[in-house]
């Protein structure tokens, strides 16, 4: 984990950079001991973060809540996550700070102990709370650190680093069926050993982290004769806000309640639930892999319109499909409009250069809280109505796609 590749930190610009990774490491390819360091802790920061929404069914049962408290667990966690990632992701662009993510995975670790302990609501959001710092704190740095060791693939390493958070968000479910549902609420407190490796292996990283950071600040590079406009940037970042906010509504609507629709509509058993919803948790998984190489080959903004038109055909049957046929619609979903996250992320980054931390920071951001309220809104509305009446209405989002219409085309680099 000794590779160099050295970070610049410049001025923010209002168009694309020619370059922002030292020509040496490109050549160099990938630092691929820190990609796979990097994914590993994305994917035990996602397990433990997807533990909460897997326990729903637990608590709710405990503490007799109904839908609409348990939208505010959610909205407790992945607010505190949204609200904090830009700040924390414009402070590390002016000052890297390599040992945060150890730092804020401590915060992941009290969260899980004290879940595993609440008797009370409040103590539950709280906890929830906690959670969604760790993740506020690890998402923008790490998002840094994947670029940095890309060796010019950007796509692709954004691609690695989301596989394992994916991954780590599918296993939630599993590890809550063999686990939690059988030994209680209380077994929680034995992931808060995950949060603790991932406390290692990051302040690991931080140590490769802090030799490459430039203790003077450089000159912004020079831009691209055909970026596009300032106006045509900030219309493009309006509309990645959008497309994301149609894909993550989608899946936080699947991630949150598919339990529940599956429990209601077709009388499976918790447990059975939890496995299905593994089903389209590990297609996203492998989805958000997909999107970035293909992005890195074929154009991000192809892969954007693909990825979240080409999920409407199957969205849009789901609700009215039988169990088995819902199993293999969620994989074709999970597959198709989860591939689009890494090129969305990678576009925004090349929109604003060398303020990627911030850049990461709104866009995560922006998907835990659109995740965060959408669940809210999705849980009043199902009091209201119905858990199959949601699936009826979220069916419709993937059509905001037509939007990638509006992106500009980017210039072509040199990788």
């Amino acid at each position: 984990m000794n590779k160099p590749v050295v970070v610049s930190e410049g001025t923010l610009t209002e168009s694309v950079v020619v370059a922002d990774v030292a020509p040496a490491a490109k050549a160099a390819g990938p630092a691929y001991v820190v990609l796979a360091g990097i994914s590993v802790s994305h994917f035990l920061n996602d397990t433990m973060q997807s533990l909460i929404a897997s326990v729903y069914p637990i608590l709710k049962d405990t503490y007799a809540l109904d839908f609409a408290q348990i939208g505010m667990i959610t909205l407790a966690f992945q607010f505190t996550a949204s609200l904090l990632q830009p700040v924390v992701g414009h402070y590390t662009d002016k000052k890297a700070q390599p040992y945060s993510l150890a730092i804020g995975m401590a915060s992941t670790f009290f969260g899980l102990l004290l879940l595993s302990a609440a008797q009370q609501y409040l103590v539950i959001l709280v906890a929830a709370a906690l959670v969604g710092l760790g993740s506020a704190v690890f998402h923008p740095e790490s998002a840094r650190i994947a670029r940095l060791a890309s060796g010019g693939r950007y796509g692709f390493a954004q691609s690695v680093f989301q596989l394992g958070g994916s991954f780590g968000t599918s296993m939630g479910p599993v590890l809550a069926a063999l686990i939690v549902v059988p030994f209680g609420q209380g077994s929680i407190a034995w992931f808060s050993s995950i949060a603790f490796l991932a406390i290692l292996i990051l302040w690991r990283i931080g140590r490769w982290y802090a030799p490459q950071i430039k203790a003077k600040k450089t000159a912004a590079l020079q831009s691209h004769p055909d970026a596009p406009s300032s106006r045509r940037v900030a219309v493009a970042l309006l509309v990645l806000v959008a497309l994301l906010f149609s894909k993550q509504l989608y899946v936080s609507s699947l991630s949150s309640y598919y339990i529940f629709y599956l429990i209601d509509r077709f009388g499976v058993s918790t447990q059975a639930a939890q496995m299905y919803l593994f089903i389209f948790l590990a297609a996203n998984a492998v989805g958000a892999f997909l999107g970035g190489p293909l992005g890195d080959r074929f154009g991000r903004k192809i892969v954007i319109w693909i990825s979240i038109l080409g999920a409407l055909p199957f969205t849009l049957a789901l609700p009215y499909a039988g169990l088995v046929a819902s199993a293999v619609l969620s994989v074709i979903i999970g597959l198709i409009i989860s591939s689009t996250t890494s090129s969305i992320i990678v576009f925004a980054q090349e929109l604003v250069p060398h303020r990627f931390g911030m850049i990461s920071g709104v866009f995560f951001g922006v998907a835990f809280g659109i995740g965060g309220l959408g669940a809210a809104v999705l849980g009043k509305l199902a009091d209201r109505t119905s858990i199959e009446f949601v699936y009826q209405v979220c069916a419709y989002l993937p059509a905001i796609g037509l939007l990638a219409v509006f992106l500009p085309r980017l210039p072509q680099h040199k990788r």
